[in-house]
This record gives C-alpha cells, structure tokens and sequence, in this order.
C-alpha cells in the first residue's frame, strides 16, 4: 500500500496533463467526487481535493504531439544527483530541475521510454491522502523488458523487489517495495508486454496510478458516463479486488481498485 511518510523512492505526487484542463477536471469531479482549486486565474494549474486533503494536481499539456497521461513523482532527497544518475544509467532528462513552492523536481524517462519524474519536499510532502477510496493506493509500469527496468529503478531508487507469477502462468509480476520496507509496504508493481500490447502510446512502456474505489462497477459506470471508457474489466483478481482499466476523456488511462478486503 501507499502511505503518507513518503520514503525515498516511494511515490509522493501525481497529476495529470490535459489538452482541456476544464473538461479534465469536470470528468474527474464526476468519478472520484473530487474538489478542484485552481492556482491563481493566470496559472493552468490546480489541485484536486478530496475531503478537503490534496489528492493530485492537473494541468495542460507543454509538450509539442505530446499524449495526455498520469505522471508519478517519486520522492527523492536530492533531486539534482537523481538527474545525474538517471543519465548514467542511461536514462534521459526530459525536464531538468526545476523549483516551485511545493517542491524542487525533475521529469525523466527511464532507458526503454516510460516517463516519469522526482519530488524533492519544500513546502509540501506531497499527496495528502492515499489508500482510501477516492486516492493513489498503487502504482504500475507495463514495460517491453522487466528486468532491465529493475535494473534501472533499483540503481535509481534502492528499491526491493519480487517475482511473483500471475494467474495465467503465462508470464510473472514484479513488486516493488521502497528500500528496507517490509512486504506491507509494496507499493505497485512491474509487468512485461510486448510492443503489440502497448497500442496506448505505439509500444512505448508507461507508468499509470492505481485508485481505490469503494465499487468498481458503479465507479466503471460513471467513468463511461462522462464521456470515458473502458480499456479492460472489471475483472476479479484473487486476494486483490476487483478492477478494472479506465480511460478518461483524452485517453490517458488510470486503474480502479476495489479491495478484496473491501
């Protein structure tokens, strides 16, 4: 699970970019019940609520033919030195540091293209809610080589990590835990497909949040009723939940979980 403590290397922020901020946050509004509070009338950039705690920021696209997508943001003590690595390792720097109020960050893409970036706290640790339904509780990396993307994080990270097979026997899932954690504080989850199965982004691996919703099916509903759709589900994983792939009005895709434990 996510919490809030935000070791190094755990996931501390998310948000998304949208080519239309407003229909963006008029569609989550709708699916998760969150609150929007913009930054000013001049900035396109805002937060979402729920229950009154920050739970991701949104804002509009930057990049030139870039795709609407979930970025995460890994906490890390030194943003700087991560951007040095992440070259050495033979990543790359989409956006060098850079600071605000919040936090000093970065945006990177690991060696085999998946996009992610890092926090380094000032004002802000981060999300201020998770693993409650309506918030971040996992994160996944579909991928086209799993074990060089470990290769990567771990040297990147210090995360720990294990092998787990899937239902089908057919290939393996990884999980992630930050470093020194115990099995209760996995965090997400590596799996390998190939290029075919990525059509989202033409091949190209990718990270996407994972939120915990109290009911799938209904949650399903209104993602579909809003405009979105469904990529894949609900289906049911043992001694996990019910879940299934949504897409939102731009096609950048998100998860939602319903706990077994639920």
């Amino acid at each position: 699970m996510i919490t809030t403590d935000f070791v190094v290397g755990s996931p501390c922020w998310i948000d998304i970019a949208a080519p239309d901020v407003s229909a963006a946050v008029d569609f989550y509004r709708s699916v998760f019940d969150w609150e929007y509070e913009q930054l000013g009338e001049e900035e396109e950039y805002g937060f979402f609520r729920l229950g009154g705690r920050k739970v991701a920021g949104i804002g509009g696209l930057t990049e030139e033919d870039a795709r609407s997508a979930w970025m995460i943001y890994f906490r890390t003590d030194d943003v700087d030195e991560a951007s040095q690595t992440v070259r050495q390792l033979g990543g790359t720097v989409r956006r060098e540091p850079f600071d605000d109020d919040q936090a000093r960050m970065a945006q990177f893409s690991d060696p085999l293209g998946a996009q992610f970036a890092v926090w380094q706290p000032k004002a802000s640790r981060g999300v201020e809610k998770t693993d409650e339904p309506g918030a971040l509780n996992w994160i996944e990396l579909y991928t086209t080589h799993v074990a060089a993307a470990k290769e990567f994080y771990v040297e990147l990270f210090g995360w720990q990590t294990e092998d787990m097979p899937l239902p089908s026997g057919s290939s393996t899932y990884s999980l992630i835990t930050p470093s020194g954690g115990s099995q209760e504080r996995v965090i997400g989850g590596m799996m390998q497909l190939a290029p075919e199965h990525l059509a989202l982004t033409g091949g190209q691996p990718y990270w996407h949040p994972v939120f915990a919703v109290r009911d799938c099916d209904a949650t399903m509903s209104r993602v579909v009723s809003s405009g979105g759709s469904v990529q894949m589900g609900p289906e049911n994983a043992a001694g996990v939940g019910r879940m299934a792939v949504c897409l939102d009005l731009s096609r950048s895709d998100f998860v939602v979980l319903e706990s077994a434990a639920d």
